[in-house]
Order: C-alpha cells, then structure tokens, then sequence
C-alpha cells in the first residue's frame, strides 16, 4: 500500500514544478503529516524530493529527475487500455494517434503484461449511442477537435434550433473541451470578448474555420464540473409546467423510472403524508402537458392526475377508450 503511495508521489511530482503538502495529501488521499514521512523516505532511497519552506514552499523533485515506469501491476496495465474510447477517437480523427501510443505503451510493458490490451477488451467494451438510435458522426467534428487540442479559435456558423431552416448565427468562440453525451457531440467553449462559457451541439455547426491564433485557458476551467452543472440546469430549465397528481404505493414506486427522476425525488420529498388509502400526493414539475400524458400513462391506474383539468380530461378519455377496447 505504501509503495504504490510513494510511486504515486514521485509520479505526481514529475508532472508539476512543485505541490504543497495539503495538493499531495489531498491527492493521496493522507495526512500532511504522512506526507512528509513520505518524502523522507523517497530522499532516504535516493529520489531528489527537494522541501521549499515558507508559505508558498512545497515539494519538488531535482534536476529535471525522472522515472521510468516499469512497475505497472497487470491491472493498472489493462486499467490503461480502458482508458480510451475507440468510437469516439475514431470521429475525432485521433484512430491512428491512438493506435501508435497503443502500440509504444505495449512494447514498454514487460512480456508478461503485454496481453493487456487485448485482455481489457474482451472484458469491457463502451457503447456510447441510445438504444434505437443510429449515431452520425457530425462532418465538422473533426476540425473542432483539432481547434480544441491547438487552443486555437474558431469561426463558427450556428444553426439555432432543430429545423434546418434554423437562424444560423456567427460566434467567435475560444473552444475548451468535447463532450460525447448519450451518442451526441457538444462542444464547450468561451464566447471570444464576453468571457461567457456556453454549449453548443456539433451537428449544428454549418461551418467552423480556425484560425492561427491561440486563446489562453482559464487554469482552473473544470470540464467534468462544467458539464455536469450545465447539464443540471438544462434539465431544470426544460421542467417548465406543473402537475398535481395522486399515487399508489407502487405509483411511488415507479415514478422516478417514468419521469425526471431528479424532479420526481424532490417532489415526493416535499409531499405530504399517504391518505387514508395509501395514496400520496405530488406536485410534479414536466416540461409539458403532451409529455406528461406520455410519462404519467405508463403508471396506468397507479396514478390520477389532478390537475390541470385539460390533462385530467386527456386521461379520463384514455379510460374511456380502454373500456371500450377491454369492455367492463
């Protein structure tokens, strides 16, 4: 446990200038007191781990050292070939990259560990795309992730909206990361000269031309945290309608499964208690009353719907329906 700490340490600090005690004890997962145990014993056993006092101090390694990495276990060895995604390096034009860092990293590994990449695949294999759904690849992704690993800006012609008669508008964007959500491409980026971060769904990009200048990064720019913030406000901001609906113990149940389960968790929370029949009452935010008839309908007679009355009468002509069809 503590050799896999201290070459996690070394590695770390090959990959910065310098880290404090509380950046190594937060990525080790220790103490700061545990911290500097540790860099004593890498100088005991010859590592150049160089201690700088004072409030901006930390540690560092010496002369440029470095370490060779030779002792890989066979599971970090096939964690590594997991690592990539090959559909999606594929569509980004990175296949052959890939495949040539692939290739080096296995000729460093020892004999033993070199089925490593075939062992990992044959157990796990990612399949990014929606089920009933054949994903296309947008044309321009290719020239947006080239722009993104360069840092370099791009002239971008947007069509709003899902029609292709959309409004196309023109940005200048400084692009900072991809993201493959559910088999579609988004592109986040920084809006050139209002410093505004935005999303922007690739297969809506008419044209995208980059240019030779380069945008400076915000150093603290998290992408997974962007994403998952945005994300969150894309699903709040689509719940924009109310419904108040009745459930059964099995309703309760199921209605995360049918609807936003984020929204259905908070709405139960917030409910009151069962009635004298066991049925709760729920406040329910839907982005609408057309999908909160396609949603609710799967609960069938384990919810009723209260309000709005147009969409009670929607379900009480379902019913109607489904008496004549079944009969009484």
């Amino acid at each position: 446990m503590r050799a896999a700490r201290l070459i996690k340490m070394v590695l770390l600090l090959q990959s910065r200038p310098s880290m404090t005690a509380a950046e190594l004890a937060r990525e080790l997962e220790v103490s700061e007191r545990t911290v500097t145990r540790d860099a004593q014993a890498l100088s005991e056993a010859g590592v150049p781990v160089y201690a700088d006092r004072g409030r901006a101090g930390g540690y560092r390694l010496v002369g440029g050292y470095r370490t060779r990495l030779t002792g890989l276990h066979r599971s970090e060895a096939e964690a590594l070939f997991l690592s990539g995604v090959p559909g999606a390096l594929r569509e980004m034009g990175l296949k052959d990259a890939a495949s040539a860092a692939r290739l080096k990293v296995s000729a460093a590994l020892l004999p033993s560990l070199r089925d490593a990449s075939r062992t990992a695949a044959q157990r796990f294999h990612l399949d990014a795309p929606n089920w009933f759904r054949e994903p296309e690849t947008p044309a321009l992704l290719p020239a947006v992730a080239d722009a993104v690993w360069d840092d370099r800006r791009i002239a971008a012609r947007y069509r709003r909206g899902e029609a292709e008669h959309g409004r196309d508008v023109v940005r200048e964007l400084e692009p900072y990361g991809l993201v493959l959500k559910a088999g579609v491409w988004y592109l986040c980026a920084r809006v050139a000269g209002s410093g505004s971060f935005r999303v922007y769904r690739i297969d809506r990009f008419t044209s995208v031309e980059a240019g030779e200048e380069r945008f400076e990064r915000e150093e603290d720019f998290d992408l997974p945290a962007f994403w998952e913030e945005r994300a969150e406000q894309f699903a709040r901001s689509i719940l924009r309608a109310r419904v108040e609906v009745r459930l059964s113990p099995e309703g309760v149940r199921m209605l995360p499964y049918t609807v936003d389960a984020p929204a259905a968790r908070e709405a139960l929370d917030a409910a009151g208690g069962p009635d004298g029949d066991g049925w709760v009452t729920v406040t329910l935010p839907v982005e609408s009353e057309d999908v909160a008839h396609a949603q609710l309908a799967a609960l069938g007679p384990e919810v009723e719907v209260l309000a709005p009355n147009a969409l009670r009468a929607r379900f009480a002509a379902d019913a109607r329906r489904l008496a004549a069809l079944y009969g009484t």
